[in-house]
């Protein structure tokens, strides 16, 4: 059965201060939370149905698990339609080496606001393999509710890492080519790319910032194929493409 306390502090974790002040954060659902108790990530506490319990047991080995029922399960829940697991973890230490990939490509964001962004983008790290995010220190906490449920599990793999990015940027060796995402720049088709590498994503609304463009040694745009130039929308989100990117100066890699 499910304390108030627990109740409480639960709730508490969907804010950033309090994830900060109890070092811990949520998972809800099967994938995310099973990936979280196979990585090297501390369980703190962990909340699932019987019929849960019963269906994954064997990944339960050596973890203690509290049996509660939905309507428990509600009570702590930040889902319309509550998972069956909740997983209470422990926030990682930061990384502390944190220069980027000496053998791939490392994503670089500046200032994205968007939870479901900030997850779909880790997702799509993981994906392709890029195992580092260096993000703004005004990013969107990666350890929110919403972040960790669009990330889908991607969480566990991917080092999260704020910094201060143009202080950051400036240190990098001058052969790691930085290519940022422009509304102006060359089209991906014709980009020949080389790893290891940054790729630079801006905000939803603003873009990159002034400050970082001129750490930019390759501008790079996704073209505009609608035959509408009025009608047609702005610009793609900042997730949708962060994927087209890493997949185009993936493949377009010469090592």
């Amino acid at each position: 059965m499910l304390s108030k306390s627990n109740i409480k502090l639960i709730n508490q974790l969907k804010l950033k201060k309090y994830r900060e002040e109890h070092g811990l954060f949520v998972s809800e659902g099967t994938i995310n939370t099973l990936d979280f108790l196979k990585s090297n990530i501390i369980t703190s506490k962990l909340y699932a149905t019987k019929e849960w319990v019963d269906k994954f047991s064997k990944e339960l080995v050596d973890i203690e698990f509290h049996c509660v029922d939905l309507k428990e399960m509600k009570k702590i829940s930040a889902l319309k339609s509550p998972s069956d697991v909740l997983g209470v973890f422990e926030i990682p230490e930061r990384p502390k080496d944190i220069s980027a990939d000496a053998n791939n490509f490392s994503l670089m964001l500046d200032e994205i606001k968007d939870p479901g962004n900030l997850g779909t983008i880790i997702r799509t790290a993981d994906w392709f393999g890029i195992d580092r995010i260096y993000c703004s220190k005004n990013t969107v906490d990666s350890f929110n509710p919403k972040v960790v449920q669009a990330s889908m599990g991607s969480l566990s793999r991917v080092k999260i890492i704020y910094v201060d990015l143009q202080p950051f940027i400036s240190n990098l060796s001058d052969s790691v080519p930085i290519y940022g995402a422009v509304m102006n720049g060359e089209p991906l088709s014709n980009k020949k790319t080389t790893k290891p590498g940054i790729i630079l994503i801006g905000s939803e609304a603003h873009g990159i910032s002034m400050e970082l463009q001129e750490y930019i040694t390759s501008k790079v745009t996704i073209p505009m194929l609608s035959k509408n130039k009025i009608n047609s929308p702005d610009s793609l989100n900042a997730s949708v493409a962060c994927a087209v990117i890493c997949y185009a100066l993936t493949i377009n890699s010469t090592n």
